[in-house]
């Protein structure tokens, strides 16, 4: 009898203890995405910046991946940050252009965030930083899947001291601008930030993650980390005030490149580096008519505001050592709304049951050396408008208007100066021979353009049919 029970407790044990030693050795992956703001292609140094240095990125790129063909759905902020968390076009949820103080609409409550994806599998989940998808608390990010939130609701120059209003007398700012508010969890911490307060924004947005990472070593989580720099007013701690030799915008990435170095380093010391996937990328490019208090898209046309690569095209890393394979390049499409789906599928989570646009690029990720993107086109919009489609290393531009600076410098000291207006015609570009869009190659390829301009209307005409409401008040 004590055999048959001593065989009967193998029968039912050793497969448990099998599964529970094959889950210790291959745990559920973290996930960290560090998401700047209004950061130029050619704002660090893997991608050609050299008035400062950014060492803790530098030796990201060569510990891991870069993307250089990697998009966000559309140049500007909160329609960038809905695609990210979403995996969906942010025409698809109803998130347009940047909301702001005014604003009474945020993410719908339908939608379902990364964080929300990593819940399925009982991650803990932070966002640090930059929000903007609404600041009610109903729109809030502990109201879409995460655990904890500390930042600014919206960009940090929706303030009385923007530079549209500096001129005005304070009651007068205040009816266009009201104070800008930090917020802890669903809490206001700080009803009135001051230029001050800006000045720690970058490292107490780092260390809230750090601390975060610590508490939660022993579990998996998430952390989303979305930078209030550099989009202006450009603001920086004293430990790296005047550090760069290159002004106050080389101060600030210096200070982002320290960051990066906090959260790396803290995975390094608590043996999480080869069980975690850290994604460093922007939500737009360069805010270009700031001149000196904006970086470079170089060698990219245009900036944020528009749907050339300049706007949309970001400098992107992607970490995970013994999983990403070091030291190479991914020049493959690809895009934001392609985190979501292949963060599913690495901790075997269930997608959305509702539509989305992204797919897994976890081939493209690991290096598989076959890997195409899965996307037969990749669709541009600004605003409602259907702007671009990329399609292989072709690009068709849609007529529309834009704003450009011209060839003219930009302000000086956190001024703006004045965009002019233009407009491009049905133009089709060869990215790999032409990064910078200005040969148009219509005419010598006549069923590119036909094919693209069919894929586009074919991608629009559906996308009206199917795409959903932002949340209401």
């Amino acid at each position: 009898m004590k055999t048959f029970h001593y065989l009967l407790f193998l029968l039912i044990c050793l497969p448990a203890l099998s599964l529970f030693s094959a889950n210790k050795d291959n745990p559920t992956p973290n996930v960290v995405i560090i998401f700047m703001d209004d950061m130029g292609y050619a704002d660090i140094g893997p991608f050609g910046a050299t008035a400062y240095p950014t060492p803790h990125l530098d030796r990201m790129a060569k510990e891991g991946r870069k993307f250089t063909d990697f998009y966000v759905t559309q140049a500007v902020c909160s329609a960038s940050r809905a695609g990210l968390l979403t995996g969906c076009y942010n025409v698809r949820v109803g998130i347009l252009g940047a909301l702001g103080p005014s604003a009474r609409h945020g993410l719908n409550s339908d939608e379902v965030t990364i964080a929300e994806i990593c819940k399925q599998k009982d991650y803990a989940t932070a966002c640090y930083g930059k929000w903007h998808l609404g600041h009610h608390k109903k729109f809030l990010p502990m109201q879409h899947g995460f655990d904890d939130y500390m930042g600014l609701p919206y960009s940090n120059d929706m303030w009385p001291f923007h530079p549209g209003v500096l001129h005005l007398p304070m009651k007068e700012r205040l009816k266009r601008w009201p104070h800008l508010p930090l917020i802890d969890k669903n809490e206001v911490i700080n009803p009135k930030v001051t230029g001050k307060d800006q000045e720690l924004l970058t490292t107490e947005y780092t260390e809230r993650a750090v601390n975060f990472i610590e508490k939660n070593k022993d579990k998996p989580f998430f952390v989303y980390l979305p930078h209030s720099m550099v989009h202006v007013p450009l603001y920086v701690s004293d430990k790296f005030r005047g550090k760069s030799k290159a002004g106050l915008f080389g101060d600030v990435m210096m200070e982002v490149d320290w960051s990066v170095g906090q959260i790396l380093e803290t995975l390094r010391k608590h043996k999480l580096d080869k069980n975690t996937l850290v994604v460093f990328t922007s939500d737009n490019g360069p805010w270009l008519n700031y001149g000196d208090h904006a970086g470079s898209a170089a060698p990219l046309r245009e900036g944020k505001g528009t749907m050339f690569d300049g706007g949309c095209r970001e400098s992107t890393l992607m970490w995970w050592p013994g999983e990403i394979p070091a030291g190479s390049i991914c020049k493959e499409p690809a895009m934001t709304i392609d985190l979501l789906p292949t963060i599913s599928h690495l901790i075997g989570a269930k997608l959305p049951k509702h539509k989305i646009d992204g797919k897994n690029i976890w081939p493209l990720i690991s290096g598989d050396k076959k890997a195409k993107s899965p996307h037969e086109a990749y669709y541009f919009y600004y605003g409602n408008q259907l702007q671009a489609v990329r399609s292989g290393k072709w690009k068709l531009h849609f007529p529309h208007g834009y704003r450009t600076m011209a060839g003219r410098p930009g302000g000086k000291g956190g001024i703006p100066t004045s965009y002019s207006q233009a407009k491009i015609g049905l133009s089709l570009f060869d990215l790999e021979k032409d990064v910078g869009e200005t040969t148009d190659l219509k005419d010598q390829f006549p069923e590119i353009t036909d094919r693209l301009s069919k894929l586009g209307k074919a991608f629009h005409e559906d996308l009206q049919k199917t795409k959903r409401s932002a949340g209401r008040l």
